[in-house]
């Protein structure tokens, strides 16, 4: 009896934490939200792999680490006609979304915050839920774009 207790305890606590997280509660600033930052480090840069796009390169091709992800120009196209976005826009901090709710959106269904899908190349991702918190926990620790 006591495993159904400890899963039935890990999914509840679990729960609210997530819905702390999503409302901005101070349970974002505990270490729990370190822990999803770090699970969306992890999937941005790991498994999604945004900076080959959103990070600007230096002269040797690698990723520029103080401009991360604050946007860049692509420098390579399709070999076809086909709509395709030239650059790939700053997205530390996340600025293309207004709430996180809309960042969820995106990062579960490929549609942005006005209803359209991206343009190629950028990959129409379906990532579950507690992956798109923790990618959208991550993007939102980075600093924006200085303009």
């Amino acid at each position: 009896m006591k495993p159904p207790r400890l899963l039935w305890l890990s999914v509840t606590v679990t729960t609210f934490l997530v819905a702390g997280i999503v409302a901005g509660g101070e349970t974002s600033k505990s270490a729990t939200n370190d822990a999803f930052v770090k699970r969306g480090q992890y999937l941005a840069e790991q498994v999604a792999i945004c900076a080959d796009c959103h990070t600007a390169r230096d002269w040797k091709g690698t990723p520029n680490r103080t401009s991360w992800l604050q946007g860049a120009k692509l420098d390579f196209k399709p070999t076809r006609s086909m709509p395709w976005a030239e650059f790939a826009p700053a997205i530390a901090g996340l600025p293309g979304f207004s709430t996180d709710e809309q960042g969820l959106k995106y990062f579960e269904t490929g549609v942005n915050a006005t209803g359209k899908r991206s343009s190629p190349p950028m990959p129409q991702y379906r990532f579950a839920r507690e992956d798109a918190l923790a990618i959208v926990a991550y993007l939102r620790s980075l600093p924006p774009l200085k303009k």
